[in-house]
């Protein structure tokens, strides 16, 4: 297999960007390299510019799936960065409860959308999900749905499964909340039916058309729009607003900020976490 060049570069920049909106820059030539090799020996490729002519000839478009989930990344573990989630629990959960008790009385049942829109293998979303079951255990009284995407339809595919190892497991997940959300399957871990039943997962492009069938109370979209340049940014957060209920809670990566991309959402703070709202 030869080295990819800086024509092929090009060309697989190119390639990923129209497919991922990811933006590779001249220092990421690694990525493709080390990321598409196995790809390109399963396909009997000899360079980086035939594989990418097979993939772009494939009409089945299983090749260009297998090109997403190499590319993209999927750092991710149960309860990351913990201070999204403490947010959860003791202020983003408390005050949409109050508030749709006020709008809808004490006795109706309350409806709550939330969706983790780069979900990965689905420990964002599963970590939510204990977080609700923890402050809102009454299934007659909360009717809780978790919607996880992803660009990668590997990765949608091992978060719906719900089936961890244990290094999964041991990056992050409290061990005394183990064998209440989990069961041992061998070596592994299988999310028990009680929390995967509040998650729902599929496969989509953030910068795509959004069409969901309710407005979300609570969106996390964290750390994706690091790899987008800004007008895409812009896009995603126009989005974003779109489909957020006009008192619902955006939460994105600590080290991320709207300064500059929206004038859609103001930035509160609670503790040493931001959230953002609509204006």
């Amino acid at each position: 297999m030869n080295r990819l060049d800086s024509n092929e570069f090009r060309l697989w920049a190119n390639y990923v960007y129209s497919t991922t909106r990811i933006t590779l820059d001249a220092s990421k030539g690694y990525l493709i390299e080390t990321r598409l090799a196995s790809l390109a020996q399963e396909t009997g490729s000899h360079s980086y510019k035939e594989l990418l002519d097979k993939v772009t000839a494939d009409s089945s478009g299983a090749l260009k799936r297998k090109v997403i989930g190499a590319v993209t990344t999927n750092e991710t573990s149960f309860f990351r960065d913990t201070a999204p989630f403490e947010m959860l629990r003791y202020k983003i959960l408390p005050d949409l409860v109050d508030a749709r008790r006020r709008q809808l009385g004490r006795d109706r049942l309350i409806t709550l959308r939330i969706w983790s829109a780069a979900c990965s293998t689905g420990q964002e979303v599963y970590s939510t999900a204990i977080v609700c079951k923890e402050v809102l255990p009454d299934p007659t009284k909360f009717d809780i749905r978790i919607l996880g995407t992803d660009i990668s339809d590997r990765v949608v595919a091992h978060a719906s499964a719900g089936r961890y190892n244990k290094l999964e497991i041991d990056r992050g997940f409290p061990p005394d909340k183990l064998s209440a959300h989990f069961q041992a399957e061998g070596s592994n871990f299988k999310v028990r039916d009680s929390l995967r039943a509040l998650a729902t997962f599929k496969s989509i492009n953030l910068l795509e058309p959004l069409s969901f069938p309710a407005k979300f109370d609570i969106i996390f979209c964290r750390n994706v729009a690091i790899y987008f340049n800004e007008s895409d940014k812009i896009r995603l957060y126009e989005s974003l607003a779109q489909v957020l209920a006009p008192d619902g809670y955006l939460i994105i990566g600590s080290t991320e900020s709207l300064t500059g991309l929206s004038r859609r959402f103001v930035p509160k703070r609670h503790l040493r976490s931001v959230f953002y709202q609509l204006f």
